[in-house]
């Protein structure tokens, strides 16, 4: 590891790591929180009718673009009121991880990769409440429920996909199938020299084929 990463890494750990910090206990309650809101959601689905199912694929391709958009701009750029969010992800996040310095150290190390949660709750509460409860009223209880089921599933799936990148080349999950192609994906983000240009998906990268912004080496 080069001496730079090693230091900022060190830094990091001692500023934002508290000693009661645990890493699973992070994880668990990511995918308790997200699993239990998913329960709820579906639990008020009844009698789906064939064009409602379309909800699905919809808001699929909808969070697609906005996790795009979000990682490319407020994540990438400075914004008045989201500061926070650039500090943390480009000055934190990709200075904790290089392209060649991919691998977290321990599961203490978790906290540079997971949601805080705080911003979990946030996100399933402040975000996708209003907007279902817009869907609810203005199509069907159906739709709105599964769209908040399925934007909920996407930001589950969003972080463990992240949280897979950062484990090292020689776990299991590394060798799942479909994986190797994603790691290189969010690898070539993390290169200083790219990252503020190309693939800004960290799921699938629709929204970035769409936009052009997948890269190819010159040859």
């Amino acid at each position: 590891m080069s001496e730079s990463v090693e230091h900022f890494r060190e830094q990091y750990r001692e500023q934002f790591i508290g000693p009661r910090y645990s890493g699973w206990g992070h994880f668990a309650f990511t995918v308790t929180a997200s699993l239990a809101f998913i329960a709820v959601c579906i639990a008020q689905i009844h009698a789906v009718r064939t064009l409602e199912w379309l909800t699905i694929p919809l808001t699929f391709l909808y969070v697609n673009f906005a996790e795009y958009f979000g990682h490319r701009g407020p994540m990438h750029h400075p914004r008045k009121f989201l500061g926070k969010i650039f500090e943390r992800h480009t000055r934190q996040h990709h200075r904790f991880f290089t392209e060649s310095e991919m691998a977290f150290g321990s599961s203490r190390d978790f906290k540079a990769v997971l949601f805080p949660p705080i911003l979990i709750v946030f996100f399933l509460f402040a975000f996708g409440t209003p907007i279902t409860l817009l869907l609810i009223w203005g199509i069907s209880s159906n739709v709105g429920w599964l769209f908040a089921a399925t934007g909920t599933a996407y930001f589950l799936n969003y972080e463990l996909l992240h949280f897979s990148y950062h484990v090292p080349t020689s776990s299991w999950i590394a060798r799942l199938p479909g994986m190797a192609a994603l790691r290189r994906h969010h690898t070539l983000h993390h290169d200083q020299s790219l990252m503020v240009h190309y693939h800004f998906n960290i799921t699938y990268p629709i929204a970035d084929w769409v936009m052009g912004t997948l890269y190819r080496p010159a040859k």
